[in-house]
């Protein structure tokens, strides 16, 4: 991949991203409406659908013998004869999900969003399993079964829809999920991930696409990685999915604005795309500053991104 530095800076404003997001819909990648696939007639209704459902609010569930909570948006098109798209939104170390869901946008998308919360580990910080600084012994793949049962009995969902994405500490475990859970995660999306090296293999049981967008000057989770805290060269994580997704080893790479280079992955047997930002840092594209440190692009909002690769791929 070759990222070479953009001649000029890319703060372009909300109206690049528009002719951007023009620009990517006639790539196939974006929609013009921003929505996701409802599932009446070709998808997997969960147990829920027909049950009158609770509205937006917090939430908890049993999980592991702990108490685990989690903030839910249910859309205003939301109906209990409709099966609708799930995305599980994975916040990054020490924050929470409402502050996630409050940068992101990621509620603006026509789907049911949950909003979990992860255990407190390491220097009082909530953290997600996979991390070197998560709580001890927390099981957040079986927490995320279980979240995935109580919302599937209890809303009406598309269980051929459900998806994860997250930022920072919460996108590296969406890899966990994609390599242990593909049987119920359609498709992954990760933010700034931060993608520490686990013992143990990965072997998802079957091929699953991968979004991934990662700013170039991310000093907190380095793009290069960080031998040191066994984080990995971010172009290395997604070359070993196109691996596993039998990609051909050369992606296509286009250029979106002044600031962004996309590396697409063909002949794949699951999409694989990578996403990067000239000097972007550790943040969301589309944001302000309280997503996190450093440049924040506005040639792309990654929440119509993230919705739109979401929207192509089911179970």
């Amino acid at each position: 991949m070759n990222l070479a530095r953009p001649e000029t800076p890319g703060h372009t404003g909300r109206r690049t991203a528009r002719r951007v997001g023009a620009w990517l819909a006639s790539a196939a990648l974006v929609t013009a409406a921003v929505t996701l696939p409802t599932a009446t007639a070709v998808g997997a209704p969960s147990s829920g659908c027909g049950k009158p459902a609770m509205p937006s609010g917090d939430y908890t569930v049993a999980s592991g013998g702990l108490t685990r909570t989690y903030r839910l948006h249910v859309p205003d098109s939301y109906k209990a004869s409709k099966a609708q798209p799930l995305i599980l939104v994975y916040h990054g170390r020490g924050k929470t999900g409402a502050q996630t869901e409050a940068f992101s946008d990621l509620s603006k998308l026509d789907a049911i969003v949950a909003y979990p919360n992860g255990v407190i580990g390491d220097e009082n910080k909530q953290a997600w399993q996979g991390a070197p600084y998560s709580a001890a012994g927390v099981d957040d793949v079986k927490f995320t079964e279980d979240l995935l049962d109580q919302l599937e009995s209890s809303y009406c969902v598309d269980t051929k829809a459900v998806y994860a994405t997250g930022k920072s500490n919460g996108a590296g475990f969406t890899g966990i999920l994609a390599c242990r859970l593909a049987d119920r995660i359609a498709a992954i999306a990760s933010v700034s991930g931060a993608f520490y090296i686990e013992d143990t293999r990965c072997a998802p049981s079957r091929p699953v696409p991968v979004l991934d967008i990662h700013g170039t000057g991310d000093t907190t989770i380095p793009y290069g990685g960080d031998g040191q805290r066994d984080l990995p060269d971010v172009q290395t994580w997604v070359r070993d999915w196109s691996v596993r997704d039998q990609c051909d080893p050369d992606p296509k790479a286009s250029r979106i604005g002044s600031d962004v280079l996309k590396f697409t992955y063909r002949g794949c047997d699951a999409d694989v795309v990578h996403v990067a930002v000239t000097d972007g840092g550790h943040s969301w594209p589309g944001s302000d500053s309280s997503s996190g440190p450093g440049y924040v692009t506005q040639t792309f909002e990654a929440h119509e991104l993230i919705g739109a690769f979401f929207k192509a791929h089911q179970l």
